[in-house]
C-alpha cells in the first residue's frame, strides 16, 4: 500500500469517522476519488443505519444546555445500545450538538425533531450518518426546554450522565444570582431524591387515595416483622399528604393534643410551648407521600433539618419554583431479554 493511499485513507477516516477497511474499500470502488468515496460511505452508512434501527438503545447520555443568561435550559436523553459507546468522544459531541439543536429549533419531542434541519441536512439523515459512523443504533428519545420570564433556570447532570434535572424559578431581579446557585443545588437534590412533582398540590387525588392504602399496608407489614422481633411498632398514619389535612383535621388533632396534656396534668400555661412541636410532628407523620414525591416537602439533602421549602425561604422569600423536569436514562425502555440457549441453537442451525 503506497504512502499516498494511506494518506487518502487517513483523510477519509477523519472526514467520515468510518473504519479503516471501509475507507480502503470505498476508495477502491471509486478509483481513489475522495468526494465519491465519502458519498459511497454515506450511502453504505444509511444502509447500516437501517439494519441497526431495530436494536434496543437503552444506554446513552443525558445532556443539559443552559443559556448564558439563565433564562432558558434544554435537556435531552440520547440513547445508544452500549455504555461503551456512550463514553465515546464522537457520541458525547453528538449529544451536545443535538441538545443545542433542540434548544434552537424549539422542538418538543422526537417526532418534531425528525422534521427539522440540522447543518443544512434533514435530521433523520444526519442521525443515520452518525449511526453508521459510531456503529450502533442511536435514538434522540426525550427532550425538554424550560424558558422563564421574571426569573432564572438552571440544571444539573450527574457525573455518569444517567440522571439530569432542570428547574425554573421566578424571583426578584436582585435575587437572580443567588437563585441560580440555589437551583443548581436543588437540581442535585432532585437527581438523588427523585421527586415527581414540585408541590403536594400537584399530586393527583386518585393517586393519593391509592397511595394512602399502600403506605398503610406497607407500615403494617413492617410492624408485623417488628412484632416478631419484639421491637417497638411504627405508628400507622391516618393520612399521607398535606392535601388531606384540612383545617378541621388539624383542629381536631390540636384538641386531642390538649386533651392528652390535660390528662397528663401539664399546666395549661405551657401548652403553647408544647403543642406547636406536636403539630409539626403530626404533619410529618401524616405527609409521608409528600416527603417521597413532592420536592418542596422533602428534607433538604444539604441541611436535613430544613425542608426544601424552608431552605428556599432562607435564601430569598421571593423565590418560587415554577417548573421541574427530571430525566433518568433508559426509564421506560423495555430491554430485550436474550435467550442464550436459543441464540446458540440458532447459530448452530446456520
Amino acid at each position: 500500500m503506497s504512502g499516498s493511499t494511506l494518506k487518502l485513507i487517513k483523510q477519509l477516516r477523519e472526514m467520515t469517522g468510518a473504519g479503516m477497511l471501509d475507507c480502503k474499500n470505498a476508495l477502491n470502488e471509486t478509483d481513489g476519488d475522495l468526494k465519491n468515496a465519502v458519498q459511497a460511505l454515506r450511502e453504505a452508512g444509511l444502509s447500516k443505519a437501517a439494519k441497526k434501527a431495530g436494536n434496543v438503545a437503552s444506554e446513552g447520555l443525558i445532556t443539559i444546555l443552559v443559556a448564558d443568561d439563565f433564562a432558558k435550559a434544554t435537556m435531552t436523553e440520547v440513547n445508544a445500545q452500549t455504555d461503551f459507546v456512550a463514553k465515546n468522544a464522537n457520541f458525547i459531541e453528538l449529544t451536545k450538538d443535538i441538545t443545542s439543536h433542540v434548544q434552537n429549533s424549539t422542538c418538543k419531542n422526537s417526532e418534531e425533531l425528525k422534521e427539522t434541519t440540522i447543518n443544512g441536512q434533514n435530521f433523520v439523515e444526519f442521525l443515520n450518518e452518525k449511526i453508521s459512523t459510531i456503529g450502533e443504533n442511536i435514538v434522540a428519545r426525550k427532550m425538554a426546554t424550560i424558558e422563564v420570564k421574571d426569573g432564572v433556570v438552571n440544571g444539573y447532570v450527574h457525573a455518569n450522565g444517567k440522571v439530569g434535572v432542570i428547574l425554573a424559578a421566578k424571583c426578584q431581579d436582585d435575587a437572580k444570582e443567588k437563585t441560580i446557585k440555589l437551583l443548581k443545588n436543588l437540581s442535585m437534590h432532585a437527581s438523588a431524591m427523585k421527586p415527581s412533582v414540585i408541590s403536594f398540590e400537584d399530586l393527583d387525588a386518585k393517586f393519593i387515595e391509592d397511595e394512602t392504602r399502600a403506605i398503610k399496608a406497607e407500615i403494617q407489614a413492617q410492624n408485623d416483622e417488628l412484632k416478631r422481633l419484639s421491637k417497638p411498632l411504627k405508628k400507622i398514619p391516618e393520612f399521607v399528604s398535606m392535601s388531606q389535612i384540612t383545617s378541621e383535621v388539624l383542629q381536631k388533632a390540636k384538641q386531642n393534643m390538649q386533651d392528652e396534656l390535660k390528662k397528663q396534668g401539664k399546666p395549661e400555661k405551657i401548652w403553647d410551648k408544647i403543642i406547636p412541636g406536636q403539630v409539626q410532628r403530626f404533619i410529618e407523620d401524616n405527609t409521608q407521600l409528600d416527603q417521597r414525591m413532592a420536592l418542596l416537602s422533602q428534607a433538604y439533602v444539604m441541611n436535613d433539618k430544613l425542608s426544601v421549602k424552608e431552605a428556599i425561604k432562607e435564601v430569598d422569600a421571593s423565590i418560587e419554583l415554577v417548573e421541574y423536569v427530571r430525566f433518568e436514562l433508559g426509564e421506560g425502555i423495555e430491554k430485550k431479554e436474550e435467550d442464550f440457549a436459543a441464540e446458540v441453537a440458532k447459530q448452530m442451525a446456520k
